[in-house]
């Protein structure tokens, strides 16, 4: 929720800015099971090759069909919000991720583990909806670039605790993911292991209050002041937030997709912006790190175990990057950070492009001269750092607080569902542009990052400190 200024000087007491804090936290444990059930298929991928006995193309679609999946959840997310609630919707995704973990685990053929990875893509693209909008309407104005970032900060963490996982699983097998260990796989350990933070998540969703906003829809006033008391300034008049909230509400119809038709190729401008900020963040291919890192490192000549040790410490410069997103996110706004990121990534990936076009081919796989080598490796690591200090981190603040109160749950979901397919694209189609040319590959994501730059020059508004009501 806005508190009562935007400056950044809002008495909320620490007490309910703890309280703030904590249901923040544990709404973004979807963050968390988004970030750890999207990765772990990093250290999963060899062992799904050599087990099925599958090729590039074959390998592109097992790994990417759970984006599909995604972009289904986020379409319906916004929809199911509205209906049954935020709270209720995080229950619904908290079961899908258990129950689609246990199935990746035992799959007796790879389109058995396809079908459980599109449920859990679903799973994940719920998250990716539900914990942005929850957060939004639960953080004070002073605070909400700072307790959105959470979201951020939680897949990052799951990413990282995916590929310490895997690591470790794959060193008590023997260094291969294909060892057996107490009946299964090491793979198979590894996409099993996320049934543990989806019972978490089901907890922590069952005990956090609901967004007031929701509740003041369904009529449920009393209860959203209670909530409102917990979380808003101490000198809040809570009879004016309500009835500011009420007028928000009730100067609009429940939203629909027909809703969100304008003048600009069927859509208004503001949910084209959500959408090219949701398609770029994919289109830079930051996914192919966190995807296909211990595979591609394998490529170039570094041995398996060493290859998920690397994949851990990109994740490690990822979550980095996203505690300076979050110290700044607030300070210098959105729109500043986005422009650094731009140009950060484009340099990176360009300089990774020039490493691989000295690739020697050596069998299945090319061999890079000692230094062409080191200098992929760290622009890979910088190309993280700063996709983690701006885009990883600014879109899901953006896309939690840009749209008017009357757009926000389904142009969310809108935009959400064209970030996975556009994740979709650069995933399915990794392992076949690199069989065909790894170099020219990173050229064309160098090329989307510089796009983004213009982009966000000359289409993305500011909205740092600005009230949702305000938002439009």
């Amino acid at each position: 929720m806005v508190g009562t200024t935007s400056s950044g000087s809002s008495s909320t007491s620490n007490e309910n800015l703890g309280h703030v804090v904590f249901i923040t936290a544990a709404a973004a444990i979807g963050g968390f099971l988004f970030g750890y059930d999207s990765a772990v298929i990093n250290g999963a991928v060899t062992g799904i090759q050599k087990h099925f006995g599958i090729g590039a193309a074959e390998t592109g679609v097992v790994v990417a069909i759970a984006l599909l999946g995604s972009a289904v959840g986020a379409w319906i997310a916004g929809g199911m919000a509205d209906r049954w609630g935020r709270t209720r919707t995080m229950q619904v995704a908290a079961i899908l991720f258990a129950v689609s973990s246990v199935g990746q685990a035992l799959p007796f053929a790879v389109w058995d583990l396809a079908l459980w990875r599109v449920l859990a893509g679903v799973g994940i693209g719920m998250a990716s909806v539900i914990g942005p909008a929850y957060i939004a309407e639960v953080a004070p104005a002073a605070y909400r670039g700072r307790l959105g970032s959470f979201q951020q900060l939680a897949i990052v963490l799951g990413i990282a605790v995916s590929q310490l996982v895997n690591y470790g699983i794959a060193q008590f097998a023997g260094g291969s993911v294909n060892n057996t260990l107490f009946g299964l796989q090491a793979w198979q350990w590894m996409l099993g292991a996320c049934v543990l933070p989806a019972a978490l998540y089901l907890i922590f969703a069952s005990i956090i209050p609901e967004s007031p906003r929701y509740l003041i829809a369904a009529g449920k006033t009393q209860r959203a002041r209670k909530v409102l008391a917990e979380v808003e300034s101490d000198d809040t008049d809570l009879d004016s937030r309500i009835a500011e909230i009420k007028k928000s509400l009730h100067t609009e119809q429940r939203t629909r997709l027909r809703d969100l038709r304008g003048p600009a190729l069927g859509l208004l401008p503001i949910v084209w912006i959500g959408i090219l900020l949701s398609a770029f963040q994919q289109l830079v291919g930051i996914n192919v790190i966190f995807y296909y890192s211990a595979s591609l490192w394998q490529s170039v000549g570094i041995n398996q175990s060493n290859s998920l040790l690397i994949s851990f410490s990109t994740s490690i410069i990822n979550i980095v990057g996203t505690f300076i997103a979050i110290a700044l996110v607030d300070r210098i706004g959105r729109k500043p950070l986005l422009l650094i990121g731009s140009t950060g990534m484009a340099v990176a990936l360009a300089t990774a492009a020039w490493a691989f076009s000295a690739g020697v081919p050596s069998g299945e796989n090319v061999t890079l001269p000692a230094t062409q080598g080191t200098v992929a490796l760290v622009a890979a690591h910088v190309f993280v750092l700063f996709f983690a200090l701006s885009w990883g981190v600014v879109v899901w603040v953006l896309l939690g607080e840009m749209f008017p109160n009357r757009l926000r749950a389904v142009a969310l979901s809108v935009a959400a569902t064209a970030q996975w397919l556009a994740n979709w694209l650069i995933t399915v189609s990794f392992p076949s542009l690199a069989e065909w040319n790894l170099s020219a590959t990173y050229v064309i994501y160098a090329c989307f990052a510089a796009l983004s730059f213009v982009f966000v020059m000359f289409k993305v508004r500011e909205t740092k400190g600005r009230k949702l009501e305000e938002m439009g």
